[in-house]
């Protein structure tokens, strides 16, 4: 009558957009490259740049666990709440995801604590107005 006892459709999971090998390429070379300027330079601000280039870059090629690593390497420089935090927000959504269909418990807490400090990042960085 309500639907009450109709099982529940299963969402189809995201698909993974599948790059052409010359795209995988190009990307990989832009990312030698990034990691050669990351060795060279020693300003924070700078290096908070290129760690959120290379944590996109990571995250375009599906490198999730990478893409968190350089991410959160490029908030440790300098806080901000640009498009590298914006990823890194979807990564461990993601992830936490991930834990949740996996039953695993610890992983959804790990998650959840991940994205309840990047909002404490939101909410310092506004009221600092370091954007």
């Amino acid at each position: 009558m309500f639907g009450l006892f109709k099982k529940k459709e299963k969402k189809p999971e995201k698909e993974v957009a599948v790059l052409s090998p010359e795209v995988v390429e190009k990307i990989q070379s832009e990312l030698d490259q990034l990691n050669q300027e990351i060795l060279t330079t020693q300003d924070n601000n700078k290096l908070a740049e290129l760690f959120e280039q290379v944590g996109i870059k990571l995250s375009d090629l599906n490198e999730k666990d990478q893409a968190i690593e350089n991410l959160e390497k490029s908030l440790e420089n300098k806080q901000s709440i640009g498009d590298g935090y914006k990823k890194l927000m979807s990564l461990y959504n993601e992830k936490r995801a991930e834990a949740a269909r996996a039953g695993d418990d610890q992983g959804i807490d790990y998650y959840m604590g991940k994205m309840d400090d990047m909002r404490q990042i939101a909410k310092k960085v506004t009221i600092t107005g370091n954007n």
